[in-house]
């Protein structure tokens, strides 16, 4: 795994660098800091982000979109765990990208299911507009921004803080607008339904961004915004001071290292992705030694389902075995794995314990003897433990993500806090070779009765859907398109799920979640 790690590591590199070194220069000789070096500075020092959505859209747009052109993620400010969107003026001014809302809304999942405050690092020239198509309308455009803005406010009651760092134009007003607090800078900040251009050619008034919509007019006229901050380092501060005034963040429970260290992680799975290989190798690297059990270790055992801490926190683990455990196959969910984990499933829900899957899982086992055994009926009774227990969940991926296992593991459909993967993650209906043999399996049949050889279309067609599954399997491809939060280095493994758990802690148990709100 050496190797995806380390084009994973250079892609990294290659979009936090943003727009381009010249325009990060031209910032600084300005006096403004880029996006991730105001996430940086609001940050506690030296504490971990959570980027989620850092590779969305890197292969779209002829690169001209890292990032989508925004930071989201989450990380800890005054000891806390919060949500930060900060806009990357780097990135074609900070505009707005259709993965730009994906992103944006993503964020503000994360806020609401956790109940976790909110900034808003606010630098945007707006809509991309030849993109208009694919941000202004639909269910999930950008005005579902705005109706989570206001559900947050006025129902959920999860913190909202604005900084407008740079130009907040048009419809975008509206977020700042929305939040609890709004920061401006001085001679920076502009907010405003209109710019200049704008305001002249309907009205034909002449004035100046500053006049129109600056700092000391929302501050001192309009009553918009509520505080001006000198600088952008002042704004930060000013941020900072807010999260102070929150009630004191819980202290973290006392936790013991894993049983291993975890530099093996990057090469615990074999190099054949189909090679079996010990779970416990990986588990026993990331969570902590103390409390670690595992429940009916002796029945349906390709599933491992323990009690565990993770930084202290209680945990339930879910983990797929991987090889033969005669008579069974590893990585297959039957009947009894499928009974086995909707159990354990509940029995966390009824402890309030935070689950943690860590999927390896080929899918659901078929077959006369799978059918006549009820598995349907038991994957059922799996998925709706899964997708009705009110406990956080977060899931790791670490290999295979396959077919309805995929799901029953509490796939990215069924809400899930949080989903990672290793850059060794595949997540799709099946592999390449079954897609081969389910779409050409009859037309291979009659040419081996015919005894004819493949004629060169169906070769290429073969070939083609081999290449075209690698591609879709690929753990980048699936990041570009948001289907995981994030995909991280396996070395860092325990410190992200720390963080993604501690995040989720915040929710009172049953209050209802963001969907049932809406």
């Amino acid at each position: 795994m050496r190797h995806l790690v380390e084009t994973l590591h250079n892609l990294e590199r290659k979009l936090r660098e943003g727009g381009g070194a010249s325009r990060i220069a031209k910032q600084h000789k300005a006096g403004k800091l880029t996006a991730r070096e105001r996430v940086t500075l609001l940050l506690d020092p030296k504490s971990r982000f959570l980027e989620i959505g850092l590779l969305v859209a890197y292969d779209r747009y002829n690169g001209q979109a890292p990032s989508a052109g925004v930071v989201t993620g989450v990380g800890k400010i005054e000891g806390r765990p919060a949500v930060v969107v900060a806009n990357d003026a780097t990135v074609k001014a900070g505009s707005w990208w259709p993965e730009t809302i994906t992103k944006i809304l993503r964020a503000q999942e994360v806020a609401m299911r956790n109940r976790l405050p909110i900034v808003y690092l606010v630098d945007s020239a707006g809509v991309n507009l030849p993109y208009q198509d694919g941000i202004f309308p639909g269910q999930y455009g950008a005005g579902r921004i705005f109706y989570y803005n206001s559900l947050m406010r006025r129902k959920m009651h999860v913190p909202q803080i604005s900084a407008v760092m740079g130009p907040c134009i048009a419809g975008g007003a509206y977020l700042p607008a929305l939040s609890d607090v709004i920061i401006m800078v001085e001679n920076t900040s502009f907010m405003g339904l209109g710019g200049p251009n704008l305001v002249k050619g309907a009205t034909g008034q002449v004035i100046d961004q500053e006049g129109l919509g600056g700092a000391h007019l929302h501050n001192a006229k309009s009553g918009v915004a509520h505080f001006v901050a000198k600088d952008d380092t002042d704004c930060l501060n000013m941020i900072r001071a807010r999260f102070r005034q929150m009630a004191a963040p819980p202290n973290a429970p006392a936790a013991s290292a894993p049983r291993f260290t975890p530099e093996a992680l990057s090469s615990i799975l074999p190099a054949d992705h189909r090679l079996p290989y010990d779970v416990e190798e990986i588990l026993f690297r990331i969570f902590d030694r103390d409390d670690f059990v595992e429940f009916q270790p002796e029945y349906a055992p390709e599933m491992l389902c323990a009690s565990g801490r993770l930084g202290g926190h209680p945990v339930a683990i879910i983990a797929n075995r991987r090889g033969f455990l005669k008579p069974r196959i590893g990585g297959i969910i039957y009947t009894e794995t499928a009974r086995k984990v909707a159990y354990f499933v509940e029995l966390a829900e009824r402890l309030g314990t935070p689950i943690v899957y860590v999927q390896d899982v080929s899918g659901f086992m078929v077959g006369a003897e799978a059918e006549a055994s009820g598995i349907i009926r038991a994957g059922a009774e799996m998925v709706e433990s899964m997708s009705c227990a009110s406990v956080p969940r977060v899931v790791l991926v670490t290999n295979h993500a396959s077919g309805a296992g995929y799901y029953a593991l509490s796939g990215q459909g069924f809400d899930p806090n949080f989903t990672l993967s290793w850059p060794s993650a595949r997540i799709g209906v099946m592999e390449g070779d079954s897609a081969v043999q389910a779409l050409f399996s009859v037309e291979l049949e009659k040419l081996k009765k015919a005894g004819q050889s493949m004629p060169e279309d169906l070769e290429k067609a073969i070939a083609q859907t081999r290449l075209d599954y690698e591609n879709w399997l690929d753990a980048k491809y699936a990041a570009a398109r948001g289907h995981c939060d994030a995909v991280i280095d396996p070395l860092e493994t325990r410190d992200v799920l720390i963080l993604a758990l501690e995040a989720t802690l915040g929710r009172p148990r049953a209050q209802a979640l963001a969907t049932e709100v809406l």
